[in-house]
């Protein structure tokens, strides 16, 4: 028998445990994207059980199906026009009357629904009691109790998703809100109307499409025009007539006294089926608040926690980070060994092996900092987060809301950029967005953590934490001198829901961390890939190159002299004569591979941009390595990977280069200089398209690569000559 096919619409408020349960149901096998024409994220699940493939869609939380929001708009025109078998609304239970709006409004829609109590433990700790029975039958739909971060109630949900979809329901269903007598009058009179004048089938249920038409519904009163009845003008025009008819009766617009009669339809539920059991029970989130929110304690916790992560990543990030080190350098090696001496091998061993393994190694960081950012989202603290900063956004002309997609900033900007979509304000949307690249990405992590290690030893973690604490400080100041001249506005007003805290799952943590991992990965088979092969084409041709001394044979001579020597030597003598043979000849491969670079096409474009960089404290390789970081910033290791080590020994790729940088000009204000001029320079090739995408404008795309690039240079200025002036050079 072949397995039938289930599309299953998961839909909730924000902060009701929706996320968990579509990881509970999927686990890892699910893919992200758009939807269609928006940046609003889709995310979508696939399972197999009892016979059945079940797809599983998350929605955008919404607190409403209104069409206000894009996010409103994109869950109600999915459950409309794809017509999933199954709507589950998942119901924060600890907050019933809040999420009982939007189950409501999902109710009205000509679908099946299942309500999903989830979060039953946390209403339970605060002595709240709902009975399912009776909400299921005043409801007439199907309830399931859940505890998403325990996994507990998944199996009971997916018998009933199959069971509800199984069955023939007779929809709709007559336990309706109730509007009101005028106002019901008002919906059956204009169905009634739509029936008639309707010569083709409607795309929706009639009596939503009256209640829609009543609310004055934009997109509604637009499909009703596109569908095939020639009669969408009168239809638009009866449903006007009743809605002023309606006004002038209530002295107010229909929506809001509809909207007022699904809050007392939900007050008269709650008040069956919820019963408040007298406990003398402390709220454990008001409690954390007290410490994490304080006004004088939360801002410099919020920074212990910041400076705590990075310090995670860089120390607990060295150990797996050394064995794939090694084993870069092991395969390089074995290769070296195997493939026959020539170009070829060249573009295998320190092309590709050499580049994408400079680049790869870094992959524990990138997951130990998407662990943590994951695990601020799973608790709750994300939010606090945003609540704390609000103070300090306001510096700029922003609020606290502006802050969540910064904070999604130190992953990557990309999405981050995208998150403004949530900014009611244009000003503040495109302020966000010009301000937003100087969030440290976890793209310029791996060029942080090569150069601290190379040259602040174990403060390394305190140096990559001061490099994000000067992005943040650049972003409120440069914000402040945008909103006080190119974009002058008031501040608009900032509600922030602060969810209760919860004990994350560690398998939806290990999820979320994988997904945005995913996309460091498919740089690395990509576009890293490409640019190492291209740095490298740079950097071995031409072929021919005039050096200025006689590398060969001085390497002859040099092997002559100490064999004659070796022969007769014995014991200690005999291994000193080997090691100083060894160390000239290195010494004297090393200064021609060096050489051979300089004078290679990346070198001669190095030399032409060396002028520009060297106030800055960067040689010329230096130079061509933040050039090739426009493309994508992890290039920048995999570049510096090719010019400093070049002619460098060592069996472990990493270790190679960091002697190879201590051994070149650059000293720790250089380099710290370079982690700066890293930080705020031009976006990525990504980060610039997305720019332009969501400004629609290619100017303020130009306009963030040039200012960008010029503070940049004038900070890395500061940091460098400064730094020599009072003697740190």
């Amino acid at each position: 028998m072949p397995k039938k096919s289930i599309t299953i619409a998961l839909a909730g408020n924000p902060n009701s445990g929706k996320s968990t349960i579509f990881n509970n149901l999927t686990g890892t096998r699910q893919k992200v994207g758009n939807w269609p024409g928006v940046t609003v994220e889709k995310k979508e699940g696939h399972l197999k059980t009892n016979g059945y493939d079940l797809a599983v869609v998350d929605l955008p939380g919404t607190y409403s199906l209104t069409a206000y929001s894009i996010e409103e708009i994109v869950a109600r025109n999915f459950i409309l026009d794809e017509k999933p078998e199954v709507v589950v609304g998942i119901i924060d239970a600890s907050n019933l009357e809040r999420n009982l709006y939007l189950a409501t409004q999902l109710r009205e829609l000509d679908t099946k629904v299942i309500f999903v109590l989830n979060m039953a433990d946390c209403a339970r700790e605060r002595g709240i009691k709902i009975d399912a029975d009776k909400l299921f039958e005043l409801l007439d739909v199907p309830v399931v109790f859940t505890v998403g971060n325990r996994n507990k109630g998944t199996q009971e949900l997916l018998k009933t998703i199959i069971s509800v979809a199984e069955t023939e329901i007779d929809l709709p269903r007559t336990r309706r809100v109730y509007y009101g007598k005028d106002i019901e009058k008002a919906i059956n009179e204009l169905s009634e109307f739509i029936r008639e004048k309707s010569s083709a089938e409607l795309p929706y249920h009639i009596r939503w499409i009256a209640i829609k038409l009543l609310e004055n519904d934009k997109i509604v009163k637009d499909r009703v025009l596109e569908s095939t009845t020639p009669h969408g003008e009168a239809i638009l025009q009866q449903a006007e007539l009743k809605r002023e008819y309606l006004r002038e009766f209530f002295d107010e617009e229909p929506e809001i006294v509809m909207t007022d009669h699904r809050y007392g339809f939900i007050a008269g539920i709650v008040k069956e089926v919820l019963k408040t059991v007298s406990k003398q029970r402390v709220d454990v989130s008001r409690q954390i608040d007290q410490v994490l929110t304080n006004r004088l304690l939360g801002l410099p916790i919020f920074v212990f926690f910041i400076w705590a992560m990075f310090q995670l990543t860089f120390s607990l990030g060295a150990y797996p980070m050394d064995w794939i080190d090694a084993g870069v350098g092991w395969l390089g090696v074995s290769a070296g060994r195997i493939l026959p001496e020539g170009l070829f091998a060249d573009l295998i061993v320190n092309g590709i092996i050499a580049g994408v393994g400079s680049v790869a190694i870094f992959l524990p960081n990138i997951l130990i900092l998407f662990f943590c950012i994951a695990l601020f989202e799973d608790t709750g603290y994300m939010a606090r987060a945003a609540f704390l900063m609000d103070k300090v956004m306001h510096l700029i002309g922003l609020h606290g809301k502006s802050f969540i997609p910064m904070l999604m900033g130190f992953g990557c900007n990309v999405p981050a950029i995208m998150a403004t979509r949530t900014l009611e304000s244009e000003k503040d949307r495109i302020l966000t967005i010009l301000i937003n690249p100087m969030m440290s990405c976890a793209a310029r992590l791996p060029v942080y953590i090569l150069l601290a290690g190379a040259f602040f030893g174990a403060k390394a973690g305190n140096a990559i934490f001061s490099i994000y604490a000067l992005g943040i400080v650049l972003a409120i100041s440069v914000g402040r001198l945008f909103r006080s001249t190119l974009l002058r506005g008031k501040v608009a007003p900032f509600v922030m829901e602060l969810p209760p805290y919860r004990v994350p799952m560690f398998k939806g943590l290990l999820i979320h961390m994988w997904d945005r991992s995913k996309i460091f990965l498919k740089k690395i088979g990509g576009v890293i890939l490409i640019g190492s092969v291209i740095i490298w084409f740079l950097s071995a041709f031409p072929k021919h190159v005039q050096f200025s001394r006689n590398y060969e044979s001085e390497i002859a001579n040099i092997s002559a002299h100490y064999d004659s020597n070796i022969v007769s030597a014995r014991g200690d003598v005999l291994e000193r004569l080997v090691r100083e043979r060894d160390e000239a000849i290195s010494t004297l491969e090393s200064l021609q591979a060096r050489e051979k670079i300089e004078s290679s096409y990346i070198g001669r474009l190095g030399k032409l941009l060396a002028p520009v960089f060297a106030p800055i404290g960067m040689d010329w390789r230096g130079s061509v390595a933040v050039v090739t970081g426009f493309v994508a910033k992890e290039i920048v290791v995999s570049t510096m990977g090719v010019l400093y080590a070049a002619g460098a020994d060592g069996e472990e790729e990493s270790e190679a280069l960091k002697v190879a940088l201590k051994k070149s000009n650059m000293t720790p204000l250089s380099a710290y200089a370079m982690m700066a001029f890293v930080l705020i320079y031009v976006p990525c090739f990504a980060t610039v398209a997305v720019i332009r995408r969501e400004t629609n404008s290619w100017k303020w795309a130009v306009f963030s690569i040039t200012y960008s690039t010029i503070l940049a240079w004038l900070v890395a200025f500061l940091i460098y000559q400064g730094g020599k002036v009072v003697g740190l050079g």
